[in-house]
């Protein structure tokens, strides 16, 4: 079995965040979601938990991060294709996010964020697998 992650992201208004990635395009597990959480499949591994600020609280003894402010995670999610970010990230600002900085063109890589609705950042980005392959190095993203 492959491990998964689960993301777990307070927000402010959970049928507002719902109805914002659901324009993106995500679904949601009925099965672990109700009117306080909602589980966002983003791939077979990978799930988002959008839970209200009170739900997020159970959890944690200390604060919320004030993305206004402070930036408590930066989320990476890769892209089929340079299309495919630009795809995403202009579809995610038509939804009422906003894009925080100009896209990153480094040939072989290639990548936008988007701040979505409760300010967490979420970095798309694409790689050119053949460029990468057999150089034996160990590529960091940032």
């Amino acid at each position: 079995m492959s491990t998964m992650i689960f993301v777990n992201l307070p927000v402010k208004d959970l049928d507002a965040s719902k109805a914002f990635w659901t324009k993106l395009g995500y679904a949601f597990n009925a099965q672990f979601s109700d009117e306080n959480a909602a589980s966002m499949v983003i791939s077979d591994t990978i799930v988002a938990m959008l839970l209200t600020e009170a739900r997020f609280k159970d959890f944690t003894h200390k604060a919320i991060a004030d993305t206004a402010t402070t930036t408590e995670v930066l989320l990476c999610l890769s892209a089929e294709s340079r299309g495919a970010v630009d795809e995403l990230v202009d579809a995610a600002v038509g939804a009422g996010a906003t894009e925080p900085r100009a896209a990153q063109d480094h040939g072989f890589m290639y990548g936008r964020a988007f701040e979505d609705l409760d300010g967490h950042t979420w970095e798309i980005m694409w790689m050119d697998p053949a460029a990468l392959q057999g150089d034996g190095v160990t590529h960091g993203v940032s």
